[in-house]
């Protein structure tokens, strides 16, 4: 669901509790996650900011807020600026029509948080 309440950042620490848990419960399952994601998202004939934006467009189609709160601070930390952001948004606009455009909302809405708090 759309919310343009959402606080980015409660919801990543929120999360990254709850991963916490999984990771202590379900180790081995966690490891290949963590294995998975470095492996993918580490610079090679595409850099990590154009993975993360790709990223950030799945999560957008997904209607998933803590993969984009994830992902946009992931890209703030990168330096990708608002116009990098909006133009990836566009493409989940475009592939994913009206539901894609609520959540590439809240993609911006945590882009401004993110780089407000920097």
């Amino acid at each position: 669901m759309t919310n343009a309440n959402n606080n980015y950042s409660e919801i990543t620490a929120s999360v990254s509790k709850q991963l916490v848990t999984l990771r202590n419960d379900i180790p081995d399952v966690m490891k290949g996650f963590g294995d998975l994601a470095r492996a993918a998202t580490r610079d090679g004939a595409l850099s990590k900011k154009t993975k993360e934006l790709i990223a950030l467009t799945l999560g957008v189609a997904a209607h998933c807020d803590a993969c984009i709160g994830f992902h946009v601070q992931a890209l703030v930390k990168l330096g990708t600026t608002k116009a990098e952001l909006e133009e990836a948004l566009g493409m989940a606009i475009y592939m994913g029509g009206g539901p894609s455009a609520m959540y590439a909302a809240n993609a911006l809405a945590a882009y401004n948080e993110f780089t407000a708090v920097q």
